[in-house]
């Protein structure tokens, strides 16, 4: 399948991602028999899943620790023992994390915990399980058998607010009247002539958006718009997807980039655990 068009570029995120060769290769079996020992003290918590049978992921975990399961009834917390009372951001600890969700979806819809999430004991990760049931439960029926895909608009231009004087004429009457009295502005007039510069920036967003949304509803269970992190950035954006309708999905963002020009790239990426549609405040000091 073409991933780019002349008019608007689509490129999948693992092209601009972590190299292949910088990723932990993993394997997608598991062992369920025997089990691996429980160990004391710490645990780094990967995500809940629905498993009543214990289950292990040998020697993929962060810093190379076996992964397995702590389970309470039909729920497991997908853990590794761990040594250290913090875990630091570094790549090989974010990379050994995904690594352990991409395993999991292979199977199974994970609830995926935040990166650094961690507990006492594993009687700590058993009360959590029997405290949280309810609402665990819930999250599994909003996710089951879905899939998070992401979509990230850009405008590839030189200059954004160049581009927006030359396309907004309001804008650009203001600039021009600004320096056809003198070239250099004062603060105030720089203030005000940003003010309208963000005004218009995020009323396009707004436009852009529900563009996009209205191509990409009819594969979308649901939708949601996250915060843009820079000026260039037109839309952040992630999908709950059926797993089944993952090529819909790459179909409508073809087909949205379709009703931009060259001035906008498109880069969608996934499947992904659902991170942006789990919504847990679980209580860690139980």
């Amino acid at each position: 399948m073409d991933r780019t068009y002349a008019a608007s570029p689509v490129k999948t995120m693992e092209e601009t991602a972590m190299k292949v060769s910088d990723r932990p290769e993993v394997s997608h079996s598991r062992v369920t028999e025997p089990a691996v020992p429980v160990a004391c003290g710490r645990h780094y918590l990967y995500a809940v899943v629905e498993a009543s049978e214990p289950r292990w992921y040998p020697s993929i975990g962060i810093e190379g620790n076996e992964v397995y399961t702590i389970t309470e009834g039909r729920m497991a917390a997908v853990v590794s023992g761990l040594a250290s009372p913090k875990i630091r951001p570094q790549r090989a600890h974010l990379a050994a994390h995904q690594a352990v969700l991409k395993c999991l979806m292979a199977d199974t819809t994970p609830l995926p915990m935040a990166f650094g999430t961690i507990a006492a004991s594993p009687d700590a990760i058993r009360r959590i399980l029997v405290h949280n049931r309810h609402a665990l439960e819930e999250q599994f029926r909003r996710v089951a058998g879905k899939v998070e895909m992401g979509l990230r608009v850009a405008w590839d231009v030189p200059n954004i607010f160049e581009y927006f004087v030359n396309t907004h004429a309001e804008l650009r009457l203001a600039r021009d009247r600004l320096v056809g009295v003198r070239h250099e502005f004062t603060q105030e007039e720089k203030i005000e002539l940003g003010r309208m510069f963000d005004r218009l920036l995020n009323d396009d967003r707004e436009d852009h958006t529900r563009k996009v949304q209205r191509v990409l509803d009819p594969v979308c269970v649901e939708f949601k718009a996250n915060q843009c992190r820079n000026e260039r950035e037109v839309m952040n954006v992630v999908c709950l997807v059926r797993r089944d309708a993952q090529e819909e999905f790459s179909a409508g963002v073809f087909a949205a980039a379709k009703l931009f020009d060259n001035n906008f790239a498109f880069d969608y990426s996934g499947p992904w655990a659902p991170h942006n549609f789990v919504e847990l405040e679980l209580d860690l000091e139980l």
